[in-house]
């Protein structure tokens, strides 16, 4: 089983970046997938849900409106487009699906 994610960097705030999360060795339609974050010195902070028929997507209230998740089933992918990022988006960004974890991807906004 694997989670690899790309897509993370440096963007000035109320720029914009699109995470990768790619998927191998499980059924990826049939596991609803998360994203979570962890700013420096703080705990774990959940971000978002897209279940696994991709109907329901929920939102933390943080990036509601600005962050959107998707996934594509055909290629075992999973997505977070950030829009309008905030310092306070600074973080080490997780893919997640069950038991398993991606390695995670470094965001990073500043002027």
């Amino acid at each position: 089983v694997q989670l690899v994610e790309s897509g993370g960097g440096l963007v000035q705030p109320g720029g914009s970046l699109r995470l990768s999360c790619a998927a191998s060795g499980f059924t990826f339609s049939s596991y609803t997938m998360n994203w979570v974050r962890r700013a420096p010195g703080m705990g774990l902070e959940w971000v978002s849900t897209i279940f696994a028929g991709s109907s329901t997507i929920n939102y933390a209230d943080a990036v509601k409106g600005r962050f959107t998740a998707s996934r594509d089933n055909a290629n075992n992918t999973l997505y977070l487009q950030m829009n309008n990022l905030k310092s306070e988006d600074t973080a080490v960004y997780y893919c997640n699906a069950g038991a398993y974890w991606a390695q995670g991807t470094q965001v990073t906004v500043s002027s």
